[in-house]
């Protein structure tokens, strides 16, 4: 299949994307050559291909949920321009 003039204009217009009229021929030829990659993927005899969800087999971590920063809450309100009760302290957003 090739893409003509025609095509990548229309494809232009329902992306929204403004195309030169200069750099139409050229995304044409493009087009064309991606469908054309395309094309000979579907020539590639996949019948005894199991599908995969992934390129790698990767297996998910486990970790303890444990908490390991807990107990710093002065050095954090530290941080703070203003604190109270050892909590943020805020300026009032609501009347």
């Amino acid at each position: 299949m090739s893409v003509d003039r025609e095509t990548v204009l229309h494809m232009a217009r329902l992306a929204r994307i403004e195309v030169q009229e200069a750099d139409v021929d050229t995304l044409a030829a493009e087009l064309s050559g991606i469908i054309g990659w395309v094309e000979q993927l579907e020539e590639v005899d996949t019948a005894n291909v199991e599908p995969m969800t992934a390129a790698a087999g990767a297996e998910l971590r486990w970790r303890a949920d444990e908490v390991t920063d807990g107990g710093i809450r002065e050095r954090v309100v530290a941080n703070a321009p203003e604190s109270e009760n050892g909590m943020f302290a805020v300026p009032k957003v609501i009347e």
